[in-house]
Order: C-alpha cells, then sequence, then structure tokens
C-alpha cells in the first residue's frame, strides 16, 4: 500500500508542475518562427517568379534570338 500511495503521490507532483509551468516557450516560440519562415519564404519565392517570369525571361529569349538570327 506504501508503494502504491508513493506512486500515486509522485504522479500528483509530476502533474502540478506540469500544469504550474505556464511558460510554454518553446512550442508557441517554435511554432511562430516555422510560421514567419514559411510566410517570408513563400513571399520571396512570389517575388522571383514575378521578377524572372516579367522582366527576366523576355530580355532572355530575345538576347538568344538575336544570337542565333544568321538572317542577318
Amino acid at each position: 500500500m506504501k508503494k502504491i500511495t508513493k506512486k500515486v503521490q509522485s504522479l500528483a507532483m509530476r502533474v502540478e508542475n506540469a500544469l504550474g509551468n505556464k511558460r510554454g516557450e518553446t512550442t508557441v516560440g517554435s511554432g511562430v518562427a516555422i510560421l514567419t519562415a514559411v510566410v517570408l519564404g513563400a513571399l520571396l519565392l512570389a517575388g522571383l517568379y514575378a521578377l524572372l517570369g516579367d522582366v527576366v525571361l523576355p530580355a532572355l529569349t530575345t538576347k538568344i534570338q538575336s544570337l542565333f538570327n544568321y538572317a542577318g
């Protein structure tokens, strides 16, 4: 009976410590950091895609066609 009482008291202490810990910084901080990284990555990717599609590729196509224009 004393063994069971000690185990229950130990479990109660661990539960009390877990519930008393109100920081939660590791979970919330990691979540915010991951969400920020995903949003910034998506914005950067969208900007590069728009830049490549509107500015770089048309100029590149024109330069390549002028390089291979043998007709004169």
